[in-house]
């Protein structure tokens, strides 16, 4: 009997309509991933790097700001990464640098470099703290560029718009 619903991606056929994240060659099709393979390496990336950003928080609490760096960083990485097997590294990186996000973007990346060198050169727990949250907040404003309006929603929010 085959399973239906989300578990079984491939019979679901007509169920699922095919979106710009699964057209075009993923970075993992050399390996002749299935949709569904590849849904749930995406899915994987993004647990683990939770549970490496939430353990590295853990340890920030605990005074191990180089550890922290170390699993904060590691961990937004890999959440990043598990895009690729959606739509493809060469792809995520086009996108990322459209001029709509490029800001928010290059804030982001060079955040999560400043809490390496926040924890691995300069020692300091607080500059490593106001990093993350600055990675945080570009991280999460990059991410609203893919919705419509929701920058502009955000705005008026806050007052800005």
């Amino acid at each position: 009997m085959a399973s239906k619903g989300w578990f079984n991606l491939e019979t679901a056929g007509s169920g699922i309509p095919e979106t710009q994240f699964f057209e075009g060659d993923s970075a993992f099709s050399f390996l002749g991933l299935s949709r569904t393979t590849r849904l749930y390496g995406f899915v994987g990336c993004l647990a683990l790097g939770f549970l490496l950003s939430l353990l590295g928080s853990i340890t920030l609490f605990l005074g191990q700001v180089t550890l922290f760096a170390f699993l904060y960083g590691l961990g937004t990485i890999v959440s990043l990464a598990g895009t690729g097997f959606l739509i493809g590294f060469l792809t995520q990186l086009k996108l990322m640098f459209k001029p709509v996000r490029v800001v928010a973007t290059i804030v982001f990346l060079a955040s999560i470099g400043l809490v390496f060198v926040g924890a691995f050169v300069l020692g300091n727990e607080i500059l490593c703290l106001i990093l993350v949250i600055i990675e945080f907040l570009a991280y999460t404003w990059y991410s609203l560029s893919y919705i419509p309006y929701a920058r502009t929603g955000v705005k008026r929010m806050i007052g800005f718009g």
